[in-house]
């Protein structure tokens, strides 16, 4: 399963791409208003530090607004993924996007029957808000796995991306169930980071480590004979 980060924020995505883990990015128009700057140049910049998809979604509720939308969106990076919410103004617009090479997210995906609907229409993305089917005591994992298992056996070229990423379970359950994408909030990344047993073992290391002042000596010599990293 790849990881792409969900935020608006060009800092997050500096700090959570340096630790080379991350294969694109989600923004939606909630996320951009967060941030200063024009949102073009916000997305510019993500695209360019992930150097993967990035997606960045229209507004309007028609299938020709969405239409005009994307193909602007589209121009404003080769990355750039235009996100279109499900509706059946949405799956037109997913179909005359795909058809004029325009890779679409289908956001907003929340049952089996709308993945599938997602798939013909000719989406690279079926995006599920895990975090929001658990809001309303519905089982996301119950829906994740449906629409895995939906459209695997047709040979569907269009992905299942986990979004409404709450917690590392989300992301852990994601990937059991087969998701080829999760989108993962700054917060949840650096939850991920942690569990008490790693931070013990590391300053057990460290203190063994410099109780040897030898050791540390030599191994800076050895790093100061090292060529200059470019």
């Amino acid at each position: 399963m790849r990881f792409f980060i969900d935020t608006g924020s060009v800092a997050e995505v500096e700090e959570i791409a340096a630790w080379g883990i991350l294969s694109g990015a989600t923004t939606n128009p909630s996320l951009l208003a967060k941030e200063k700057g024009e949102p073009g140049e916000i997305v510019r910049r993500i695209c360019d530090l992930v150097g993967g998809p990035v997606s960045s979604e229209v507004v309007s509720d028609d299938a020709a607004g969405m239409i005009e939308e994307g193909h602007a969106l589209a121009t404003l990076h080769e990355h750039v993924v235009v996100k279109v919410p499900f509706s059946h103004e949405g799956l037109a617009a997913t179909r005359a996007l795909s058809d004029a090479g325009i890779r679409v997210n289908m956001t907003l995906v929340f049952s089996a029957n709308q993945a599938l609907l997602t798939a013909q229409a000719g989406a690279a993305y079926a995006s599920c808000f895990m975090g929001r089917l658990d809001d309303i005591s519905i089982d996301s994992i119950t829906v994740v796995r449906e629409i895995v298992e939906t459209l695997r056996p047709g040979g569907t070229t269009t992905e299942v991306l986990a979004a409404s990423i709450r917690h590392p379970e989300h992301v852990v359950t994601a990937a059991r169930l087969g998701c080829e994408v999760a989108t993962v909030p700054a917060k949840v990344f650096r939850q991920m980071l942690s569990h008490p047993l790693t931070e013990q073992g590391r300053e057990r290391f460290k203190s063994d480590w410099q109780s040897r002042p030898e050791f540390v000596e030599w191994l800076r010599e050895l790093v100061s004979k090292q060529p200059a990293s470019a």
